[in-house]
């Protein structure tokens, strides 16, 4: 199997002087997105080497919280339905989805 394209995905950071993120953007030309404003992101790489995840968590000092608890919650119900794609275990995946459900009762969340 050969790699016939190769498609970039970019994230620039804007940093104030104590190198706290003040802007973040991105760019993913193959899904039309050319430097797209954001407040946060999330990435988890997996290292297949050191069977370990890396991660890189970064948000905007103007990030609401109430958007930022939003932000985990969707987050938490995407890797829940990722890992039902990824695995085909459909109980456990249920039980992930239980406990978006219960995150966003506690935290009084209406998902939008």
């Amino acid at each position: 199997m050969s790699i016939e394209h190769n498609s970039k995905i970019t994230f620039t950071v804007g940093l104030d002087e104590n190198r706290v993120p003040e802007e973040i953007s991105w760019n993913a030309e193959d899904g039309g997105i050319k430097n797209e404003a954001s407040k946060a992101i999330m990435l988890s790489v997996w290292d297949h080497k050191k069977k370990d995840t890396l991660r890189m968590d970064l948000w905007t000092k103007d990030m609401p919280v109430d958007e930022m608890k939003q932000f985990f919650h969707q987050t938490l119900v995407s890797m829940a339905n990722t890992f039902e794609r990824a695995t085909n275990d459909e109980k456990m995946s249920a039980t992930m989805k239980d406990f978006c459900d219960y995150f966003a009762e506690k935290l009084e969340l209406i998902d939008k």
